[in-house]
């Protein structure tokens, strides 16, 4: 299983193609042919994007019969939710302090 690699999932994440790849692999499970056909970009496009997602352990494959089907990486998926609630945590404890600090010199 493909190893979740922090600043790469943002970077992966951060092209419009790949985000679409995602989105598209949250609804199920999916060969390279199947997201080419509801993505405006071509067999070859998904296939490199979809290296680059699992380079950053975002997705995994597995083969069925002479196709590789791409699913996400539920542990990739959650670290990024875990480094998002990070962020979140401290974004709102900052703003309780400053909050707490003009009530404090009121």
């Amino acid at each position: 299983m493909a190893t979740f690699k922090g600043h790469e999932g943002w970077e992966a994440l951060g092209d419009p193609s790949r985000f679409a790849i995602v989105q598209c692999l949250a609804e199920r499970p999916r060969a390279v042919g199947e997201i080419a056909e509801v993505l405006p970009i071509s067999r070859q496009a998904v296939s490199q994007h979809l290296q680059v997602l699992k380079s950053a352990g975002l997705v995994t494959n597995r083969a069925d019969g002479t196709r590789r089907v791409y699913r996400l990486n539920p542990a990739g998926v959650a670290a990024l939710k875990d480094q998002l609630d990070t962020f979140w945590r401290r974004a709102l404890d900052g703003y309780q302090d400053v909050v707490e600090d003009r009530e404090e010199s009121s």
